[in-house]
Formats: C-alpha cells, sequence, structure tokens
C-alpha cells in the first residue's frame, strides 16, 4: 500500500501563507485561518506541502482503507481557495445560503471569501468539525 502523503509537518503555517503570491488570496487565507481556530479551538497545522488542518481525525473505508486527516482545512491555491468541509446532514442547505462557490464530493471552492456569507461559511466550518468528533466523518 503506498505511504499517505497528507499528514502533518513541521512546515510554519504562517510562512506558508505569507507565502501566498496573490494579495487578496493571501488575506484570505489569514482570515480563514483565524476563523478556523476560533472556531475549533486547534491550531493551524501544515498537512502536507499545500493543506492548512486543525485537529485530526481517524477514517477507515469499508476496503480497510485507513489514515488520518484534519478534521477541518484548507488550501490557498492559486485558482481559488480549496477548503475541506462537510460531511454532514444539512451540508447542502447551507450551501445553497452561501454565496458563490463550487463544490466536488469532499471540497468546497471559493474564489474569494468576499464572495460567500462568512456567518454560513462559520456553522459549515462548526458542523464540518462536530461531525468528526467520534472519530468518523461521513463521506460528503
Amino acid at each position: 500500500m503506498a505511504e499517505i502523503k497528507t499528514k502533518p509537518t513541521q512546515v510554519s503555517a504562517d510562512d506558508f501563507i505569507e507565502a501566498v503570491e496573490k494579495p487578496v488570496r493571501r488575506a484570505d487565507a489569514k482570515l480563514l485561518r483565524s476563523i478556523m481556530e476560533r472556531i475549533t479551538g486547534e491550531p493551524a497545522t501544515m498537512w502536507g506541502p499545500t493543506i492548512i488542518g486543525f485537529g485530526s481525525y481517524h477514517y477507515r473505508y469499508a476496503s480497510g482503507h485507513e489514515g488520518d486527516a484534519c478534521r477541518v482545512g484548507f488550501s490557498p491555491r492559486s485558482a481559488n481557495l480549496v477548503l475541506y468541509v462537510g460531511g454532514f446532514p444539512e451540508y447542502d442547505g447551507l450551501l445553497a445560503r452561501l454565496g458563490k462557490h463550487k463544490r466536488s464530493t469532499a471540497c468546497l471552492y471559493l474564489n474569494k471569501l468576499a464572495d460567500v456569507n462568512l456567518t454560513v461559511l462559520e456553522e459549515i466550518v462548526r458542523r464540518t468539525y462536530g461531525a468528526t468528533e467520534g472519530g468518523q466523518r461521513p463521506v460528503c
């Protein structure tokens, strides 16, 4: 089985955020970090080379594959902010009130935080974090 590359590292989340080239993306990353730290009570930790995560949980799929992941997280990529959230029953309803976004099975994509309702985004973060409390997050 291949080694999982997305795991906690000793890289500084501050240094990573400061190196984000686009000023708006860098400012959004700072605000998103602040929001996630406040909601989770967890410090920002780099997971792999590009994900800023908060907390951790252990998952195991029916196939037997298992590992650890951050309970909530994001990555300030050049094209957009990628948030690792979801996996709770009210997710679709909250997304309908969020504002401009795209999504995939396990990711939420935002162009910039100014495009979304931050109160709704905070609720998504809060519920995602809570969904991992027992060590498992339902599949998004």
